[in-house]
């Protein structure tokens, strides 16, 4: 039998040391993504004892950033990101824009070159959506508007890290940084002319890559997945799967010239599209999560522990800019856009942390002879430190905020500011203010309600917590008003208390009861109809009776839009009794 089994003893040690600190990383309530990087810290060559074989958890690392880009393709959300774009976009660009130059100019007092100080800059730059969606689910706020948002932020920032990944390595040129035949072309070539041709063409094969994913990826992925679930076979979906997600992220590298990283991602982006998304997404999960731990423990192989007595004032500055620098900024600019507090304090604490694009951006850098070693190794000592500490920013929220509020008049006035969007005009028509549909939920379901509503000139105010799509609302002549429908000052801005019914457009009964429940409370006489999930919901809430319960999915829009336009006929249409 041959001995050499660097593979198997890669995976058995990288597995085993990950598994024993992730659960002790999560006993003490930090990520265990901790755990993960500190396992490979202790893999390592920097730390005495056992040594796992670098270049092998380097080819496993690739296939962890493949899987873990596909993961993030998978569950991107173009109408999720459009939802909160007006402050999202300006917002993740602005507070990147402003983190690389604070990276970059501290790099520069450390004498660093301006290839290392951008590559350090961009690093400290983008948080990690990993850590971010799971701060927001373990607090329950991963589908409210202020969790939205900040997942919203993460993408934008996600989309331009990959924009930078692409456009990076020709950039290493204009710095006079590269590695093997690149640097040798850099320097005998070496004309700004070149490198501004290299750029473009690197674009073009981007761009070509695109056109062909959109184009012939959107069909022929669905078609291929269509064809292996017809087998019936689990193994083989799953197969097919994993297939796709690393033979397009390696066909991109090899044919278009693109890393494997957005070779991953499209490949996720085009399969969220077809009818088996959710299944590809859970049946591939498990190896996914797999390699992306894989990827973290390559990734602490690199960390250097000495940093941390040599340079400590150096990993003190980079913890800093990312903690207090990153957050500052993103407070005040979704302040600047009359957001309330808490929603500032919350992006804020989404952004201070940095994660997998940090340590992705870090090894290209390093590869291209752009980042120096000290920087990989300051990257990831900030990495740990921040990921162990989100968890206290995010707690610290509260009382944060509550100190501000007794201390200064200006978080006071910021706090208490009232938001246009919360209370209907003076100017609305009183057809709006009595006998009207209160719809509370714009989603796909009440945006055919309201559709159907409108063909029937029957007035309907909508109650909605996505801010711009209330915008969106108004600027189209609709009544509309922004907050939680739970709240009993939101539901009296709706002018509740003289409507004639209330849809709930919504899909949670907890949330269908407290409405229904502040609604009869201001208007007795309401009529309240709620949409419901399942035939189980729909039990539960007419055994409480909340109102007319309407489920499923294919009908559900047309039998609750038919329900409230039956009620809001004019009687000359009723025809008389025989």
């Amino acid at each position: 039998m041959d001995h050499n089994l660097t593979l198997v003893t890669t995976l058995a040690s990288g597995f085993a040391m990950a598994l024993v600190l992730g659960v002790l990383a999560e006993r003490v309530k930090i990520p265990a993504l901790v755990g993960y990087l500190v396992a490979g810290i202790i893999l390592g060559p920097a730390t005495p004892g056992m040594v796992a074989d670098m270049t092998t958890a380097s080819q496993l690392s690739e296939i962890g950033v493949m899987l873990l880009m596909f993961g993030v393709g998978l569950h991107f959300s173009l109408g999720d990101l459009l939802a909160v774009k007006r402050i999202a976009i300006p917002g993740a660009v602005a507070q990147m824009g402003l983190a690389t130059v604070l990276g970059a100019l501290l790099a520069g007092l450390w004498g660093w070159d301006w290839g290392g100080a951008l590559v350090l800059g961009l690093s400290l730059s983008c948080a990690s959506t990993v850590v971010l969606l799971k701060a927001l689910e373990v607090r329950g706020v991963l589908d409210s508007m202020n969790g939205r948002l900040a997942v919203g932020w993460l993408v934008v920032e996600d989309l331009a890290t990959v924009l930078v990944l692409v456009l990076l390595p020709p950039l290493a040129k204009l710095f006079g940084s590269g590695a093997g035949e690149d640097a040798a072309l850099a320097a005998n070539a070496g004309s700004t002319h070149s490198v501004w041709a290299t750029i473009g063409i690197t674009l073009l094969q981007v761009s070509a890559f695109i056109a062909l994913m959109l184009a012939a990826g959107r069909k022929f992925i669905p078609w291929l997945l269509w064809q292996v679930a017809r087998t019936g076979s689990r193994e083989l979906f799953t197969l097919a799967v994993v297939a796709i997600a690393i033979g397009i992220a390696y066909g991109a590298a090899m044919l278009f010239n693109v890393s494997f990283a957005l070779g991953a991602f499209f490949a996720g982006m085009v399969m969220r599209e077809s009818q088996f998304s959710q299944r590809a997404a859970a049946e591939s999960l498990p190896l996914r999560d797999a390699f992306s731990v894989l990827f973290f423990v390559s990734v602490g192989m690199l960390f250097e522990p000495s940093v941390l007595l040599e340079a400590p004032f150096k990993t003190l500055a980079v913890v800093t800019i990312i903690i207090l620098g990153k957050s500052f900024a993103a407070a005040a600019l979704v302040l600047a856009f009359r957001y309330p507090m808490n929603t500032a304090l919350t992006v804020a604490a989404s952004l201070a942390q940095i994660g997998e694009f940090s340590f992705i951006l870090a090894e290209l850098g390093v590869s291209l002879d752009l980042l120096p070693k000290e920087g990989m190794s300051l990257i990831l000592a900030a990495a740990l430190i921040t990921i162990a500490l989100n968890p206290l920013v995010f707690a610290a929220i509260g009382p944060l905020r509550g100190w501000l509020l007794a201390r200064y008049p200006l978080a006071r006035r910021l706090d208490a500011r009232p938001d246009p969007f919360a209370i209907l005009p003076m100017n609305t028509s009183r057809e709006y203010l009595e006998g009207q549909v209160v719809l509370a939920g714009y989603g796909r379901i009440g945006q055919r309600i309201a559709q159907a509503l409108k063909e029937r000139d029957i007035p309907y105010v909508v109650i909605e917590q996505n801010r711009e799509c209330v915008e969106d609302l108004r600027k189209a002549g609709t009544a509309a008003v922004c907050g939680d429908a739970n709240e009993d000052a939101v539901l009296i801005q709706a002018h509740i208390a003289n409507a004639a019914m209330l849809v709930v457009a919504t899909i949670s009964p907890l949330d269908a009861r407290q409405m229904a429940e502040v609604a009869r409370t201001l208007n007795p006489d309401i009529e309240i109809v709620v949409r419901a999930h399942d035939d189980e919901e729909s039990r539960l809430l007419r055994s409480e009776g909340v109102g007319v319960v309407f489920y499923g999915e294919e009908e559900l829009a047309r039998s609750m839009s038919h329900h409230v336009a039956e009620r809001f006929r004019p009687k000359n249409d009723i025809p008389a009794n025989p």
